[in-house]
């Protein structure tokens, strides 16, 4: 029974979305991760997830499409762009978000402008970051449903896959992992879902590999002073290293866009331990909400709401250390963020300007011309670094403040598999590997050479709601082609009557000759088996 199955190796939102996906279309599913706990990487997203064109945009009147927002992605992606992507990621996003929404239960009801973007449209709920919300959301349910229906969903933790199953050309047609210092294979077709490799900072990591790579890209091109790129924190988990790009290959997947590792401008710096080599993000939305960057003198240096590599390319080429500051009218926009970091003891609270100075080393003098500035060009609309969005006006000394200290961080790594529009893993010579897809971060090409802020989330959900139909599509289809093929019980073979009847999770398959004769057509049906 279990070879009828498929395997999703990953147990973030990328896995989940895939797992429930097969699920909607009646198949079983098995969900392999090598962490104690499912979430990864996405319970960790901050911001919130993208859409264009959603019932909440409509009804907060924010002219957006899917149309605007391919552009918006066109451009961030830059000469790495690949057109197949970038239209599938933002014409599934409004369908992908409510699908959250509503399969969910999840409130997704508040929508920000981040950077780069040219309408608000990352969304998010009032409380908790919408990371965690989201992927616990689908966990949960997930859970539930192995729980009632083990038949048709397991889970296993703390199970690392090591290798895929393929002989020569054939199918990839299970995986081989190891828990408890024992060898496991399982069967079926697979997802790839294990997310990027930028928490390896070893002399045999991937990150070695691209580091020089990555030094050559045009983000960094007028950077005379580019630090080595292991050099650099992250903020990824210990869990992303790769795995999934490295036994994918070993089965002839193709890679792509492995030299673009995305440098995040607001890495925290936790007062207490400077020095960590792993560290949490400040949102982008915090910038989203109006937050001023500054450099260690009390002046801006860049447009907030910029390109990722562009901000981070910007502190490359100033002094640090840099601050993230929201006065009271943006940190209020922004609360249950600023609760959180403040918990934490990276953000600090000051109670005027004068004490922000005090405390940040920096001449009142300076922070009021800094302050002066900003209102002016926010007022004429001719902001001196470009910027054309502002929030929480205007800016005063006297005033309260939220603080931290930021730094640029490894955040992202925009390079992995290469799959088609379809989630479909594909060779070096192009060619689809039948049985073996990916979604998230361990796919390569979606993002181009920059990624938009809010679309990570996203990415997740577009292309594991892609590689579940797909797989459970190829799945159905194999099915049906070697069963058709046997005689059925009581039945002549090709009987010009009923070929195949095959249960499908909680449906029925019936694979029926054409009604006109002679066509050598089919016919398929489906009942529910519950």
């Amino acid at each position: 029974m279990w070879r009828q199955q498929v395997i999703v190796v990953g147990g973030g939102l990328a896995g989940h979305s895939a797992a429930h996906t097969v699920l909607e279309h009646g198949g079983r599913v098995l969900l392999l991760d090598k962490s104690t706990f499912c979430g990864g990487n996405s319970t960790k997203a901050t911001s919130g997830i993208n859409a264009g064109g959603t019932r909440v945009q409509r009804r907060l009147n924010i002219p957006d499409t899917a149309e605007i927002f391919e552009q918006d992605t066109i451009k961030s992606a830059g000469s790495a762009l690949r057109p197949e992507h970038a239209h599938a990621l933002t014409h599934h996003s409004a369908p992908s978000v409510e699908w959250l929404m509503d399969r969910f239960k999840l409130n997704l009801n508040l929508v920000n402008q981040l950077g780069a973007h040219t309408h608000p449209r990352t969304h998010r709920g009032e409380e908790r970051f919408p990371g965690m919300s989201i992927t616990y959301a689908l966990i949960e349910a997930l859970e539930q449903v192995a729980e009632d229906h083990p038949e048709r969903a397991r889970i296993v933790t703390k199970a690392t896959v090591t290798a895929l199953l393929r002989n020569a050309q054939s199918p990839v047609h299970g995986v081989v992992y190891e828990k408890d210092g024992q060898r496991h294979e399982e069967y079926g077709v697979v997802i790839v879902a294990t997310g990027g490799f930028g928490a390896d900072f070893s002399e045999t990591s991937l990150l070695r590999e691209v580091e020089e790579d990555w030094r050559k890209n045009p983000a960094w091109k007028d950077i005379q002073q580019l630090p080595p790129l292991r050099s650099l924190p992250t903020t990824n988990g210990d869990h992303c290293t790769g795995d999934g790009i490295k036994f994918a290959q070993k089965v002839g997947a193709h890679v792509v866009d492995m030299n673009f590792v995305q440098v995040h401008p607001t890495g925290l710096v936790n007062p207490a331990e400077p020095d960590a080599k792993v560290k949490w993000l400040a949102a982008e939305a915090l910038r989203g909400c109006g937050a001023l960057l500054l450099d260690r003198h009390g002046r801006r240096f860049c447009d907030e709401l910029g390109k990722r590599d562009y901000v981070s390319g910007k502190m490359f080429t100033h002094e640090a250390p840099f601050w993230l500051i929201l006065n009271k009218a943006s940190a209020s926009s922004i609360a249950w963020h600023c609760e959180h970091y403040a918990g934490r003891g990276v953000m600090q609270r000051y109670s005027s300007g004068a004490d922000m100075a005090s405390a940040l080393h920096m001449a009142e003098q300076q922070l009021q011309q800094t302050f002066d500035k900003y209102n002016h060009d926010a007022s004429t609309g001719k902001d001196q670094f470009g910027k054309t969005t502002f929030h929480g006006m205007p800016w005063a000394l006297q005033d309260e403040f939220h603080v931290c200290q930021v730094t640029p961080v490894v955040h992202y790594t925009l390079g992995g598999l290469d799959v088609n529009a379809e989630a479909e893993a594909k060779d070096v010579t192009g060619a689809v590997i039948p049985g073996l897809y990916a979604a998230g971060e361990v796919v390569g090409g979606v993002h181009g050479q920059n990624r938009l802020g809010g679309s990570s989330l996203l990415d997740c959900v577009v292309y594991g709601r892609l590689a579940g139909q797909s797989a459970c599509r190829f799945l159905l289809n194999e099915l049906m082609v070697k069963q058709a093929a046997l005689p059925q019980a009581g039945q002549p073979h090709n009987s010009g009557k009923q070929i195949v009847e095959i249960d499908w999770g909680a449906q029925v398959f019936t694979l029926h000759n054409s009604a006109t004769p002679g066509s050598g057509g089919t016919a398929l049906s489906s009942s529910s088996s519950s």
